[in-house]
């Protein structure tokens, strides 16, 4: 069977995609859907063999373009009524734990880097060596001696013991 022209393609199966579009995304962007989908389509068509199934090509690239409309809706910004008056502190370190980035700032260099590197950057402690000009043990040690005087200089750290034998967690 020799394939039909691209322009018989549309003619055939152009409501059918429209519909898809339609049920999966709306009016709105249902026609750029299906624009879409007909130019990839018309990219592909050479290529495509001439006993696939045309219909189901379509509909399978009409679907793929109706997600890709879904997934950069997601990274569009949320219209808000009315603006904070003061930005938040989420996602600024020491924000509102500012005693517990006082006791790291009061920590040795190598220990405090070694924190930061390690809980922060959740880098291996291989990264951290590299960039310490240290071993790979000496910076396990100085993380280790970070949090144990974190621990023990922080009022708000817990102990982190572990449980006795036997004892059920």
């Amino acid at each position: 069977m020799k394939k039909l022209p691209f322009e018989a393609v549309v003619e055939l199966h152009g409501v059918t995609v429209l519909r898809v579009c339609r049920s999966l995304l709306g009016v709105h962007d249902a026609d750029d859907a299906w624009s879409e989908t007909f130019l990839a389509a018309m990219r592909a068509y050479p290529k495509l063999s001439d006993t696939a199934n045309v219909e189901a090509w379509l509909v399978t690239i009409a679907r793929r373009k109706a997600i890709d409309v879904h997934r950069a809706a997601k990274r569009n910004p949320l219209p808000v009524e009315e603006l904070p008056e003061t930005p938040t502190a989420l996602g600024i370190p020491g924000a509102d734990d500012t005693e517990l980035w006082q006791a790291v700032a009061r920590l040795p260099e190598k220990q405090r880097q070694s924190i930061t590197f390690r809980y922060l950057g959740g880098m291996s402690y291989a990264e951290i060596a590299a960039i310490l000009d240290g071993t790979v043990d000496a910076a396990r040690r100085a993380a280790a001696d970070g949090l144990k005087n974190l621990r023990k200089n922080y009022p708000g750290a817990r102990s982190q013991s572990a449980p006795a034998k036997g004892a059920r967690s």
